[in-house]
């Protein structure tokens, strides 16, 4: 059966009005996701991960202005026929009533500023069941167990009466889970869902979305900055730079055959048990400042394989294979050739061989 696209992001373009000037964040992002699949944004912090996607959800803040740009999100209601539509067209009182929670639903990063201190967790599960689907009490609370449940909360029928500071740091992320998908969503957006949490529970929360996402036949995308993780969830991965998607491709592609210099810095960046080298390697240089947009290639200052036209002209999506394209002038026919650095070629070879073992 032919792959279904349930959310397509065409041309995104946003900027935010701040004191000191405008800022373009997001500089022309085009992103597909298909019916229970896994895709990943990943980049470093600022780079418009989460602007993309909260501008999907409705969330931008006040100052923020969608300049060009389409999110098509695919659906159908109940057994009739399916329909498409532009969420950035969609006024923001009905986005949060009837697709907000309902069909697309968000996961933050840190569980204490997604929960209400004051208000037991069993509220706050029921609050948009009641809202948005007019459920009763009754049949909200019944659900909001189940949901405890299922995301392995034990002893569930108390848990709704505990406050948010009675649980600890993986339970509240279980919670904030829960509560996200109380609106029986087919999209769940994970904005850093792990970045608060050790690393023993870390696994088990990756593993939980894991689990509801295959029971309830969810699409997934995860937004992150971690490789780790990408390496562990995704089918398909975006590596997002300064506003703009430099490369994508499956998730053995990017991992194994990298063709952006930027998603070489990010793979060579991760610790390595195996290494010889005691040094952890980082990306020279910072990322740029958007209120004074780059001219040419933003990755230019910090790329040592950086050409001529990449200081005049931004690179277009050279494409590698049909689900693999990256941006940059390395791929262009006239272009020297220019080899994956060694210390990475022999880092990629060892996980290759380390991931082989589990197939």
């Amino acid at each position: 059966m032919a792959n279904k696209t349930i959310l397509e992001i065409k041309n995104l373009d946003i900027s935010f009005r701040t004191n000191a000037g405008t800022i373009h964040a997001i500089r022309g992002v085009n992103l597909d996701l298909q019916k229970g699949e896994t895709v990943a944004i990943v980049g470093e912090s600022g780079s418009g991960k989460s602007v993309t996607m909260k501008a999907a959800c409705g969330l931008l803040d006040a100052n923020a202005t969608i300049n060009s740009g389409e999110v098509l999100y695919t659906y159908s209601q109940g057994d009739g026929p399916e329909q498409t539509v532009d969420l950035l067209k969609i006024p923001k009182r009905q986005l949060r009533k009837d697709f907000n929670g309902n069909r697309i639903s968000m996961v933050f990063q840190d569980p204490m500023t997604s929960l209400d201190p004051t208000m037991q967790i069993g509220k706050q599960i029921m609050e948009g069941m009641i809202l948005h689907q007019g459920m009763s009490k009754a049949d909200a609370w019944k659900r909001s167990v189940e949901l405890l449940e299922l995301v392995g909360i034990t002893d569930a029928e108390k848990r709704m009466k505990n406050y948010p500071h009675q649980l600890s740091g993986g339970m509240r992320q279980r919670v904030v889970i829960a509560i996200a998908l109380s609106g029986s969503p087919n999209i769940l957006i994970c904005d850093e869902p792990t970045t608060a949490l050790d690393v023993t529970i870390q696994t088990k929360i990756l593993e939980l979305i894991k689990d509801v996402q295959d029971r309830l036949g969810l699409s997934v995308i995860y937004i992150t900055h971690d490789l780790g993780v990408v390496a562990k969830v995704a089918d398909y991965v975006n590596v997002m730079y300064a506003g703009k998607i430099v490369e994508v491709g499956n998730v053995n592609e990017i991992f194994y055959e990298p063709a952006h210099p930027y998603t070489w810095g990010l793979l060579s960046a991760m610790p390595d048990l195996d290494t010889d080298d005691d040094r952890l390697y980082s990306i020279p240089g910072s990322p740029p400042n958007l209120l004074h947009e780059p001219r040419g290639d933003a990755f230019t200052p910090r790329n040592v394989f950086a050409m001529k036209i990449d200081e005049k002209e931004a690179p277009p999506l050279f494409k590698i294979s049909d689900t693999h394209y990256a941006a940059t002038w390395l791929l262009h026919p006239d272009a020297p050739k220019v080899e994956l650095p060694e210390g990475l070629k022999a880092r990629l070879e060892r996980a290759r061989k380390e991931a082989e073992k589990y197939l």
